[in-house]
């Protein structure tokens, strides 16, 4: 004897551009669910309020859907939703005006006009942000971004001064003093490039790119660029004294400790050994590179007086001669007060990391 054709408990609710229907039959497998002519045809074998039997039912819609519906089987019901053609809301689901007998709300999917115009624009809203974080980058791929970057800088300026130190210590034991005078120009090239390159240093400091203050980045970039530009790189009678390894060495030997712990810390990384001798060789190293700069200073005074390069004469009626030699005066007093504001930037530093020891109460 055949099964009996039966029609199941459908539930329905809308959106403004879909239809959800919840068809009541559970254990349904491969049911026949299609739309033609607007008429949404579906007949399942499945096990419904007349136990297992066939069931199956027809809805002619109000108004034009798209033919493709799109159905999920649970183990107690199949949702199907539908696609409309054009995104506006119905006064009912159905052609026929009177409501068939299988067919009811929805109310746990159930809307008015007003809340589902709500959740619409939410849903916009939702959509248009996605597209702009995804134009703009994720937060954790920006992170990512500036990492990267900052671990290559770091990684960049590591190699160049540590090739400085490297070379300048390999020829002292080789050459003894006399690698003194040839310092300038066997190094005077990736000296350049490490220093032009640690611009970016302050740039990164300025627009937050690093939680660092600007202020002793740039005195720090504005003093060896001085001495390095102004002092060395102008004055031919300079580049042969041994003053300039001195300053080299200096600046090489904080240098290699600095970038490295700065590139681990892109990383997440802590050696301790590193952080300990970054935080500890300048107390030093700071002060004997800011003598090595100060004599270099002093030494080039006479030379630019004899040379008169950077002197000029003021316009009648004054005309007095300023020499450069009094600005280099004016430059010492603010090279110590820039090594002042370093220092106690830096030691502010190793407070915070290493704390201070605190005095036993007896």
């Amino acid at each position: 004897m055949e099964n009996q054709v039966l029609t199941p408990h459908v539930y329905w609710a809308q959106r403004h551009r879909e239809l959800y229907l919840r068809v009541e039959l559970s254990d349904v497998q491969n049911p026949g669910i299609s739309i033609t002519e607007n008429v949404l045809h579906f007949k399942a074998q499945g096990h419904g309020a007349k136990g297992d039997n066939v069931y199956e039912f027809h809805l002619e819609f109000l108004d034009l859907v798209k033919p493709e519906p799109v159905y999920k089987l649970t183990q107690r019901q199949v949702n199907i939703t539908v696609q409309k053609k054009v995104s506006q809301w119905w006064e009912r689901l159905t052609k026929q005006e009177k409501r068939p007998l299988f067919l009811a709300p929805d109310f746990d999917r159930w809307l008015d006009e007003s809340d589902a115009e709500m959740e619409l624009r939410a849903k916009e809203e939702e959509r248009l942000n996605k597209l702009r974080i995804e134009s703009q980058g994720s937060p954790e791929t920006l992170t990512s971004l500036k990492k990267g970057y900052l671990f290559m800088y770091n990684l960049v300026q590591f190699l160049g001064f540590s090739w400085i130190f490297v070379n300048m210590t390999v020829r002292f034991f080789i050459l003894g003093k006399e690698s003194f005078y040839d310092t300038f120009h066997t190094l005077a090239d990736m000296m350049y490039f490490c220093q032009m390159l640690s611009v970016v240093e302050t740039v990164n400091a300025a627009i937050g790119v690093i939680k660092s203050p600007v202020t002793p980045s740039l005195i720090q970039l504005c003093g060896r660029n001085f001495i390095l530009f102004i002092i060395f790189g102008t004055m031919e009678e300079m580049q042969n004294k041994a003053v300039v390894f001195f300053v080299f060495y200096s600046w090489s030997a904080i240098e290699i400790f600095r970038y490295p712990f700065y590139m681990l810390s892109c990383i997440d990384m802590d050696w301790k050994v590193l952080t300990w001798l970054r935080y500890t060789v300048w107390i030093p190293l700071y002060p004997l590179g800011c003598l090595a700069e100060a004599v270099s200073v002093i030494q080039s005074i006479p030379v630019f007086n004899e040379t008169g390069r950077f002197s000029f004469t003021l316009p009648y009626p004054v005309k007095i001669k300023i020499r450069f030699s009094f600005f280099l005066q004016i430059y010492l007093i603010i090279l110590f007060l820039g090594l002042y504001v370093n220092f106690r930037h830096l030691y502010k530093q190793r407070r915070r990391r290493y704390g201070q020891k605190k005095k036993k109460i007896h």
